[in-house]
Formats: structure tokens, sequence, C-alpha cells
């Protein structure tokens, strides 16, 4: 067990700058002057060295642990993983997900503005795209440029008037925070289609829990057990009300997507059944799913598939992903699309600089969560500025997902911002730029030492028309490289536990409250299941799908 005498503790306590200079091998140079990016806000310890209040009781945890104590404690994690096939591909292997053993940690506090602040965003989103896909209010008013919202790859028409039951479009969504030099939380990005990633919040702390019980028993860490109840309410609750019993399906491409596990632990969770698009299909606009036991209607899918895929009618007629015809049987209220065809549009990275003035149009209030500052290609001034500091900026293309195509200005050669400036001029909707922000850092075990290395928060917020429910925590993406600030997984990043503290008067749920959670069977948390052998056509579409929403 991690565990410290009370003479050390007291003493850490009194002197906790003194305390980070006898950490020796485990910490050793971890606030070296000279490390890459040294003036990011690291969230374990403050400027003067000395440990910050929400770390302190893991601190004295881990202070005087031995090296072959954590690396003992980090192959459990790896084991653990590959036991429950929480895999995941890198260059054509697969490997399990890199899960840290030091939890990032979120003050009550903290969290309680995030929360408020993620609620707010989901609320102006969902009144931006009702109103997109309606009247577009917002364009007639000159709030926001007509040919900003037709430009977008992401708004689809055929979506248009194609009103949901209950008003909700964003089911689900993955909002991408990170942390500034100054220690403020800024929103990098929406994810309003299929988000994914949830799994591993759920799969890291059950396996944390497993691995480090001694961890959780000295902390108030609020519960994130509970994320397929709020996900299945708010699934049947967008139902058409006169369905008494919705019989809700997860859609997913099939086992060759590298999400699927996720899709298969959600499904398994809820209760409801895990299909593939052959095994829908519609008449009458009304969707049916074939079972062993006949036809059975379908009210809700809450889809994982891009809209591209989704139905071949509307869309790409080549997909063999979706179900021909879902789109009109959606239009004619029969059934519910989760998250909404068209979201797109809402997540666009140009569409997101104009957040606040969305926030203010729609609800009449200052974002709570601010913007990390950027700069729009398609305006010929600030187009300007950006060509003009090519080498001090990150530039990300607008259509990207999963940390390709991004360019750190002061990383590229002369060669490569030269091709970047022709890339922008000749298609300025495309890009956007932005300063380099210094993520802040979090420990991370590398090798046999506790070094600092950038981390990003996907937080998951949940919507069933009445309430927004915030998952406490979220997905904790590490980038792993030294000086890396590219957390996706697809680049080589890995995850950390987040942790959520209790307030100390709080009841809410905290783990290790309920007998057994360490000792349950791992058969709670399946394995990928294995589908039908696919065909050529169906694997090339999966694998489209996986570069599409990398977590």
């Amino acid at each position: 067990m991690w565990t410290m005498t009370t003479s050390r503790t007291s003493s850490l306590r009194r002197t906790p700058a003194r305390a980070v200079a006898r950490l020796g091998e485990l910490f050793d140079g971890y606030l070296d002057p000279h490390r890459p990016h040294a003036g990011a806000y690291d969230e374990m310890f403050g400027d003067d060295s000395s440990v910050r209040s929400a770390y302190r009781a893991l601190y004295e945890s881990i202070a005087p642990s031995r090296v072959a104590e954590l690396t003992a404690r980090a192959e459990a994690l790896d084991r653990a993983f590959v036991d429950q096939g929480i895999t995941f591909s890198l260059s054509g292997q697969e490997r399990p997900f890199p899960l840290d053993l030091i939890p990032r940690v979120i003050t009550a506090s903290e969290w309680a503005k995030l929360e408020r602040g993620i609620v707010q965003r989901v609320r102006a989103l969902e009144m931006f795209l009702a109103d997109i896909y309606g009247d577009a209010q917002i364009v007639r008013d000159g709030v926001l440029p007509r040919r900003l919202i037709t430009s977008c790859e992401h708004f689809h028409r055929e979506a248009a008037r194609v009103n949901p039951p209950n008003g909700v479009r964003i089911h689900v969504a993955g909002v991408d925070l990170v942390r500034d030099e100054a220690g403020v939380f800024r929103v990098l990005e929406d994810n309003l289609r299929c988000p994914s990633g949830v799994s591993y919040v759920m799969e890291n702390r059950r396996t944390m829990a497993r691995v480090f019980p001694d961890l959780f028993a000295r902390h108030r860490v609020r519960s994130v057990g509970d994320y397929a109840v709020h996900l299945l309410r708010s699934l049947r609750n967008a139902a058409a009300p006169n369905v008494a019993d919705p019989n809700v399906v997860v859609l997913t491409p099939g086992v060759a997507n590298s999400a699927y596990f996720e899709h298969s632990l959600l499904a398994r969770q809820m209760g409801v059944e895990l299909v593939e698009g052959r095994d829908l299909f519609c008449r009458d606009n009304v969707v049916y799913l074939r079972t062993t036991e006949g036809e059975r209607q379908v009210d809700v899918i809450y889809r994982r598939i891009d809209d591209d895929f989704l139905d071949p009618v509307q869309f790409r007629p080549d997909s063999v992903l979706g179900v021909a015809g879902l789109i009109n049987a959606a239009r004619a209220g029969n059934v519910v699309i989760a998250n909404a065809v068209g979201n797109g549009v809402a997540d666009d990275k140009l569409v997101y600089t104009y957040l606040p003035e969305i926030v203010q149009y729609y609800l009449g209030e200052k974002p709570l969560l601010p913007n990390v500052d950027t700069f729009r290609c398609w305006l010929p001034e600030e187009r300007a500025h950006v060509l003009d500091h090519l080498d001090e900026l990150v530039v990300k293309p607008v259509e990207g997902s999963g940390g390709y195509g991004i360019v750190f200005g002061p990383q590229a050669s002369p060669r490569e911002l030269t091709s970047l400036k022709r890339r922008i001029r000749g298609n300025p909707r495309g890009w956007i730029a932005q300063p380099v922000v210094q993520l802040s850092t979090v420990p991370t075990k590398v090798g046999d030492r506790l070094v600092p290395r950038h981390v990003d928060l996907r937080p998951f917020a949940v919507n069933d028309g009445n309430f927004i429910f915030v998952l406490p925590g979220g997905l904790t993406r590490v980038a792993l490289p030294e000086g890396s600030l590219v957390v996706n997984s697809s680049q080589g990043g890995g995850s950390k536990d987040t942790w959520v503290l209790a307030p100390r008067s709080s009841t809410v749920d905290r783990e290790l409250a309920e007998p057994g959670l360490v000792e349950r069977s791992t058969m709670d948390s399946p394995a990928a299941e294995q589908g039908p052998e696919l065909t050529v056509s169906q694997q090339q579409q999966q694998q489209q799908q996986q570069s599409g929403r990398d977590a």
C-alpha cells in the first residue's frame, strides 16, 4: 500500500517546498527550469514548489513509494486492460490503452464552475441547432453571416425541419477543455456528433479502484459508474410522447471500428440491443429490427456512425453501414436519431469562434467558459496576421480531427510554412490559427520517474430534455512524448483517471462507497464482442469511420 508515517506527513504539511526536494528517485528533476514548456501550469505543484491543496493527500501517498512498486502497479493496470479487451490500434498494432497510474484531481469548487459552463454551452448550442435547421433567425438578425453556415461541410439540408419530439438534438456532448498558463480552463472545441471516450472514463475508474483501493480510501472521489443510467433516460425521453415503452438500440459500424468496445459496453450497461445497419430496415417510414422472434419497431437509435454513412438514400449511396430511408422515418416522427443528423455545424471549428455571440444571442449571458483565442483565416485582416506570424502559431484545419493536419509553427520547417501559406490562401475557410497554449501538466510515470506531461480534459454532458447531467470528471488525455502538446491516442497519447473531489458535506455517491466494487468480476465490463465476417466494402467504410472521431 501507499502509506506514510504520521511524523513524515506532518512534516510535509509544514514544509512543502523541502518535501519536493526530498522526493528523490520518483520526482527527480520534475521542476527542472529547463524542461520543455517550463512555463506551463502544473496541477500538482505551485510556482513555489509547494503541493497544491487538491493533490496534497495524493502526494503524501505516493511520495514515499519506491520505483519498483510503481512499476508493478503500472504493469497491473496494463494487464487488467488487456484481460478486459480494452485495447486500441496504433501503427497497426493492438496494445492496451495507456492508463497512467497518477490520477488527475479536480476540486469540488473547480468542478462546479466547469459544470455550469458546460451546461450553459450545451443549452446555447441546442438553441442554435434548432434555429439553424428551422427559421435561422440568428442569420436573419445579422449575428452570424449566412455563408458561415452554408459553407460548413457538416451542415446538412436533409436535416432541415426534422424536429425531435422533446427538442433535444445534443443527447451527448463532449467538450474538450485545456488549462492555460494562468490555470484558467478554456474550451478547445466541442464534439456534438458522435463523441467517444466515455468508456475509457468508466473503465479507467473501475481498473484504478481495483488496483489502488488504498488511494480511494483516502479521498472523497465522485463516482462515474452511473453514466449509462443517465444516457438511457435521455434516449428513452427522446422518443415520441405516444410511445409508452420505447425500444432503444445502439447502432455501430461493427467490430472493425476503433470505438466498438465503447459501443458494446454502453449497450450492455443500458440493457439494449447492439445492432448494425444490416439488422435494421425501413418500411412505410418506420424502422424495424430483425430478431429471431420477428420484426420489432425501433423508436430511438443511438447511432455511432457518421452522418455520411447513416442513410444511403440521403448521403453516400455506397454505404452499407447505415439504413436506407432512416432520415425520412425521422422526418415522419417515427424514430429519433441520437445525436441528431447535422449536429456537426455546431461543432465546426470556425463556428466555434462565434460561440460568445451565440451564447449572448440565445441566453443573454456571457460565456462562463472562455474559448482559446482564435484567428479566423477567412477574415482578411485576421488572415493577414496569421500569414505574418505563422512561425508563432498553431494552425488547424477546420475539418480536421484526431490531431491530424495540425501545424505547430514554432516547430515547422521553412518549407512546411511556405506550403501552409499556399494552402491557407487557397482555402481560407478551411483554416484557423491559435497562439501556442502551454497545456497544464500533471505528473506522469515515464520509465522509472514521474515527469510533467501535458493534458486536456473531455467532460461528457447528457441532455434528457429536462436536465443536463455532466459526468463528474471526464476523459483526461495525456501527451506522452516529452514536450508534445498533442494528446490524441492516434498520435501516441494516453489517459488518466480524473478525480472530482466531493465537498466534505456532500452526500453524493463516491467511489468504494458501494460494497464489493473492487471485487466485481471483469464480466461486468465485457471485452469487445465478436461479430460476423465483414465484406471488403464494409471493412473499408469502417476504417473511414475510425478517422472521424478519435478519442
